[in-house]
C-alpha cells in the first residue's frame, strides 16, 4: 500500500467522483459545490483543490496513485503564523488511522514548511470520529463553539482543537509530503 501526500491534478476527476459517489457528505465538506459529474469535479478541483493560494492549499490523500482524502490548509495568516486545517477520507478508508497519519503529515509539514505556529481545526460534535482523527494526530481540545455551523436549517456545536510548534507529534508513521514549489 503506497500512501502519499501529493498536489491535486486536474487527472483526479474521476477519483473525486468516486469518492463523492461512495461519500455522500463530502459536498457539505467541499462547500456544496456541484459534483454530479466527472466534469464537475474536474472544474472543482481546478477551482478549489489545485489551486494553490498563498493564503489556501490542499493535498490529496493518494492510495496506490488514486486520490482518496484531502487535507487542507487554509485561512492562512502571515500575521500571526496561524491556520485552519479540514480533513476528509473517502467512507471505505474510514476508521484505518490513514486521515490521522495524513493530517498529522500536514500538520508537521505546515509547521516545518510554512513556518506556521498554530494550526486550528474544528469538528462537529456529533462527529465522534473526526474528534479522534484530530487528537490522534496531536491536536489538544480546546473548547466548544455553539451553533457555529449550519447545514440546511440545522445548527451544530463545533469543538475546536489546535497543535503549535513544538507540541508532541503522537503520529511516528508519517507520509511523504510534496514540495512548495
Amino acid at each position: 500500500m503506497d500512501l502519499v501526500l501529493r498536489w491535486w491534478t486536474r487527472a483526479d476527476a474521476d477519483a473525486l467522483r468516486a469518492a463523492v459517489a461512495e461519500s455522500p457528505d463530502l459536498p457539505r465538506q467541499l462547500g456544496d459545490v456541484p459534483l454530479a459529474s466527472v466534469s464537475a469535479c474536474a472544474s472543482a478541483i481546478e477551482g478549489q483543490l489545485a489551486d494553490r493560494r498563498p493564503d489556501s492549499l490542499n493535498l490529496a490523500v493518494a492510495l496506490d496513485g488514486r486520490a482518496v482524502g484531502n487535507v487542507g490548509v487554509s485561512a492562512i495568516d502571515r500575521r500571526h503564523d496561524t491556520a485552519w486545517l479540514s480533513y476528509w477520507m473517502t467512507t471505505s478508508l474510514r476508521g484505518q488511522g490513514l486521515t490521522t497519519r495524513a493530517l498529522a503529515s500536514v500538520a508537521g509539514w505546515a509547521h516545518a514548511e510554512l513556518g506556521l505556529v498554530r494550526l486550528e481545526l474544528g469538528h462537529r460534535l456529533d462527529n465522534p470520529a473526526s474528534c479522534a482523527v484530530a487528537t490522534g494526530a496531536g491536536f489538544a481540545p480546546e473548547g466548544v463553539e455553539r451553533a457555529k455551523l449550519r447545514y440546511g436549517q440545522e445548527r451544530f456545536d463545533v469543538e475546536t482543537h489546535a497543535r503549535l510548534t513544538g507540541d508532541e507529534q503522537p503520529v511516528r508513521a508519517l507520509l511523504p509530503t510534496p514540495r512548495l514549489a
